[in-house]
């Protein structure tokens, strides 16, 4: 795999140690070659870090399995897995899931990747349905125009929503980049 390749979320082994990439940047400036800006985080240390690629640089993906697991409850530093076919529980940090952590609800299936038998992450399913607890009320003739309000969701998380959705409503978000996608049916 180059450094073009590089995606936000991957982990990849980086000076031997286990690194996942929090942001990456394409950068081409001017008459000068390509490259990739990337913010790492080291695995094993929990350091974040940033690293320039050359565009061609070779990079060494990590071996990682996936198993669907049921999220179960946080004790205050991690959280707590059990997996949907031997019953078997795995905990995660709070740092090693990030900003994943706020969409996590007791009986929420999810795929947990491992790397060996170590559970490093997880992969949040595609949209998830949630609660707005607090939004401006709607503006009269704001609708014509194409803005956006913020509002609070149930698990503390800011989004931006349309003009039209209101306090108390369901709403289905993409949890990946916290982005509206439609009213709950």
């Amino acid at each position: 795999m180059q450094a073009n390749d590089i995606r936000k979320g991957i982990v990849i082994i980086f000076d031997g140690d286990l690194c996942k990439v929090m942001e990456f940047r394409h950068h081409t400036p001017g008459n000068l070659r390509a490259m990739v800006q990337a913010k790492l985080r080291n695995m094993r240390t929990g350091n974040q870090f940033e690293h320039r690629f050359r565009s061609q640089d070779p990079i060494e993906p990590a071996y990682i399995t996936q198993h669907e697991m049921e999220y179960l409850y946080s004790d205050g530093h991690a959280h707590h897995f059990m997996n949907t076919e031997n019953y078997e529980q795995v905990e995660i940090s709070e740092e090693d899931l990030g900003d994943a952590a706020a969409w996590l609800a007791p009986g929420l299936k999810l795929q947990v990747q491992f790397h060996e038998t170590k559970p490093i992450g997880i992969e949040l399913p595609k949209t998830v349905k949630a609660k707005i607890v607090n939004t401006e009320p709607m503006v009269k003739g704001s609708t014509a125009s194409a803005s956006y309000k913020p509002a609070t969701l149930e698990n503390g998380v800011v989004i931006q929503v349309p003009p039209f959705v209101t306090d108390g409503e369901e709403i289905i978000v993409d949890p990946t980049d916290n982005r509206y996608l439609e009213r709950a049916r």
